[in-house]
């Protein structure tokens, strides 16, 4: 146990089973990212090769089933809250985002789609052999999923794609993308889910550079008459909306886990610079300024992860609700940002010079403030679903 994750051993939540898979997945990160993180960062990617090893230790098939070669039996969506914290402490965002984006690609099929496309898909990406995304943004669309304009007009046996997606995690070395599209008429009863197999001609991928999460591949991906197997139909033609709906309550949890995870690294790291470093003859903790600052970074991170457990809890229970979620998401994204900076006022010029993690956080604080949901369309989601109002 360490500072970095003591909080646990105080909460009611969590138990020896979290602290085991902590510590197992600790040892990985240690071993297989930690020296490696930098250099990922600038080529811009995770190596294939790490999914693999991801899989063999664990970490990729983490509360799916069995069948498909996960292992669920005896966890909960705790464990997953500490297996977010754990992939943080390199504090590289990118890292678990490109890793896990299986996360929020996979889902949809296990939840809608068919036996045979569950078999074929789920194994090769839960052994690490696979890289499966999510495709639902759009250039010109944004949090407006309704209104997505790419289509797939029915052919026979196929779907014909054409149109585009935008800020696709993983989209460059993605094999399949879970993607949405519009089969039927205007609003989200037209919009269905095809899982396109990336290789199919008509696919075109151009890489996105981005201010953060550098070592996560992002893509706009443009489809021209690309041919679909109609056995790729994840779930009811026009029924893919509740499938994208589902995703998001886990999507905001595992966001809010992860601002709490990052937010604590950068303290960390403030902390430890302020208990080295000297000014005025003295530590720098040892001026009330800097003391204040930090204890207001823990106060955020607590009374924030206090509400994050809340939630899991709740999901666990079957008493949670989407208004939650969205301003969890808020409330967490907000919360990095101050940390982030208050954490960079600490370390001073250090901070603005690569290397340190504080840098690399307070850079990656705007896309977890956009990606998932944006502050604005958060706010006005709960507002709508707590309050009543036009929609």
């Amino acid at each position: 146990m360490t500072a970095f994750d003591d909080w646990r051993a105080r909460s009611p939540y969590y138990d020896e089973t979290h602290d085991a898979l902590a510590q197992s997945v600790r040892r990985f990160v240690e071993r297989e990212i930690a020296p490696h993180i930098d250099r990922w960062e600038a080529d811009g990617e995770l190596p294939r090769e790490l999914h693999k090893k991801a899989a063999e230790a664990g970490i990729l098939g983490l509360r799916y089933p069995e069948q498909y070669g996960g292992h669920s039996e005896g966890f909960d969506n705790f464990h997953s809250l500490v297996l977010t914290e754990e992939l943080a402490a390199v504090g590289a965002g990118g890292l678990g985002a490109s890793l896990m984006t299986h996360g929020i690609g996979l889902p949809p099929i296990l939840a809608l789609g068919s036996e045979e496309l569950k078999q074929r898909i789920a194994p090769p990406v839960l052994s690490g052999e696979k890289i499966i995304a999510l495709g639902i943004t759009e250039a010109g669309g944004g949090s407006d999923v309704a209104n997505l304009k790419t289509t797939a007009v029915r052919d026979g046996d196929h779907y014909i794609v054409n149109g585009g997606k935008m800020f696709i995690t993983s989209g460059m070395r993605a094999d399949w993308l879970t993607c949405a599209v519009r089969t039927g008429g205007p609003g989200a009863a037209g919009i269905s889910l095809l899982l396109i197999d990336m290789d199919s001609p008509g696919v075109e991928r151009t890489r996105l550079d981005k201010m953060g999460w550098r070592c996560s591949d992002t893509a706009a991906i443009h489809f021209s008459d690309v041919r679909v197997p109609a056995e790729n139909l994840i779930g009811p033609e026009n029924g893919g909306f509740i499938g994208i709906m589902r995703n998001f309550n886990s999507e905001r949890l595992g966001m809010a886990m992860g601002c709490c995870a990052m937010a604590r690294v950068a303290m960390a790291e403030a902390a430890e610079w302020a208990q080295q470093r000297e000014t005025f003859g003295r530590p720098l903790v040892g001026h009330q300024s800097i003391r204040i600052k930090l204890a207001d970074m823990e106060r955020q991170i607590e009374a924030t992860q206090a509400w994050v457990d809340l939630c899991a809890w709740q999901v666990k229970e079957g008493k949670d609700r989407p208004a939650d979620f969205a301003m969890l998401k808020v409330q967490a994204t907000r919360m990095l940002e101050a940390v982030a900076r208050e954490a960079a006022q600490i370390l001073g010029g250090a901070s603005y010079i690569t290397g340190s993690k504080v840098e690399r956080i307070y850079r990656e604080v705007r896309v977890n403030a956009i990606g998932g949901g944006s502050e604005e369309i958060m706010l006005d989601l709960a507002g709508r679903q707590l309050f009543g109002g036009k929609r």
